[in-house]
């Protein structure tokens, strides 16, 4: 199959059919090839060709988008919390800011507690949960932005509060009680408790994992559970979140191998929320995946996440969740600052880089779902790839 794609998505493997633009632009000097090493790849990205089309019969084909794995319902007009901001994305992410380090100070001083043998007020959490909600409430795109800036030496406290935040989102989206809600949102600040009895230098190992070390890793939840009861936090959905976030729908998770039926709706809401804030962090040994491909490869995970949890939580975060750095048919690249009023795949983006020019341009911020605007968002880019690498400076 004949595709025209842009040249940021081309990979090694991929046959190159045709190059768009001048023949003087073409690095190769070819009319087709296939691109067969990292190094080829690397020319081709740093050359004038914009645009490259592609045999798919004769090599590879783009990487899977979100919108043809996920169904054409979520296209649909975003649920009103996503759309209704009732303050700006920069007044709020101030406010959220504090909101972040209050709480992480909290998980931080109640891990301690649980190490020490102290036992633990069911009520913890409840002030932070209600600070969290109410954030949500005024522009969830702030808060939701700021969950992948995370340290080294911080990392499981922010993991445990953006798996809260998440918590909180998804559960609004599955229609959950308040009281449900809140449940859900303490589980995720305690869902890895056990990792306090995990090696950190098996926590934060620059690079694969061996057997031995991953079974290590692996009791996390069977000891954070432990200490959870030992710590007398007795509610069912905290320890059933702590017990069974790693669990698959297809059986292949751990500790205990449930499959689908057997998982609970909050352990299942918890491994898409997990999942996601890990891949999304930046870590001493990893880049982060950019927010929207991260949607883009979990939903090619089969077997993996529930499928209605997996849909709705791409729902209440968009196609192109904020801080995503996309592509538009302009020519120009931005960042997706909060989401728009009638359709996923149309947020509103701030754009202030030109990819037809190679240079800055003033910042202009465009809602993709109004009519008169006649641009749309091509697909998610890489910032290093055109030397950008300030993208977050841009969503205040």
């Amino acid at each position: 199959m004949i595709k025209r794609i842009p040249t940021q998505q081309a990979k090694v493997g991929m046959y190159i059919e045709a190059f768009g633009g001048a023949w003087m632009d073409n690095p190769f000097w070819k009319k087709s090839l296939k691109l067969e090493t990292d190094k080829d790849l690397q020319i081709l990205l740093s050359s004038a060709i914009k645009q490259i089309t592609i045999d798919t019969l004769k090599g590879s084909d783009v990487e899977v988008s979100i919108a043809s794995v996920i169904d054409q319902d979520v296209f649909a007009k975003p649920t009103p919390e996503v759309v209704k901001s009732k303050i700006s994305t920069a007044d709020e992410r101030v406010k959220a800011k504090k909101i972040i380090s209050e709480s992480k100070q909290a998980v931080a001083s109640m891990f301690d507690d649980i190490r020490m043998g102290k036992t633990l007020d069911s009520e913890f959490a409840t002030p932070f949960i209600e600070q969290i909600s109410t954030s949500l409430d005024r522009n969830a795109g702030a808060l939701l932005s700021l969950l992948s800036i995370k340290n080294k030496d911080d990392y499981t406290y922010m993991h445990s509060v953006a798996v809260c935040v998440l918590m909180i989102r998804l559960g609004r989206e599955l229609k959950l009680s308040e009281a449900e809600i809140k449940h859900a949102g303490a589980a995720g600040l305690m869902h890895d408790l056990g990792k306090i009895k995990v090696s950190e230098s098996i926590l934060n190992k620059p690079g694969a994992l061996n057997t031995e070390e991953f079974n290590h890793i692996k009791q996390h939840p069977e000891l954070g559970h432990a200490l959870l009861v030992k710590a007398q936090v007795l509610n069912p959905i905290t320890l059933n979140v702590c017990l069974h976030h790693h669990e698959k729908v297809d059986g292949s998770g751990y500790p205990h191998q449930l499959k689908a039926d057997d998982i609970s709706i909050f352990a299942k809401m918890a491994a898409v929320c997990d999942v996601y804030d890990a891949v999304t962090s930046n870590r001493p040994y990893k880049a982060g995946w950019p927010p929207g491909v991260a949607l883009q490869r979990m939903a090619q995970w089969t077997g993996h996440f529930d499928d209605a949890i997996f849909k709705a939580f791409v729902k209440c975060l968009g196609i192109y969740p904020v801080g995503s750095f996309v592509g538009l048919k302009s020519g120009r690249l931005g960042a997706v600052v909060d989401q728009g009023s009638n359709s996923l795949l149309t947020p509103i983006v701030k754009v202030f880089y030109s990819t037809k020019y190679n240079h800055y341009l003033p910042v202009e911020i465009i809602d993709l779902s109004k009519k008169n605007v006649k641009d749309e968002i091509l697909g998610i880019e890489d910032p290093l790839l055109w030397g950008i690498h300030n993208v977050s400076e841009y969503l205040d």
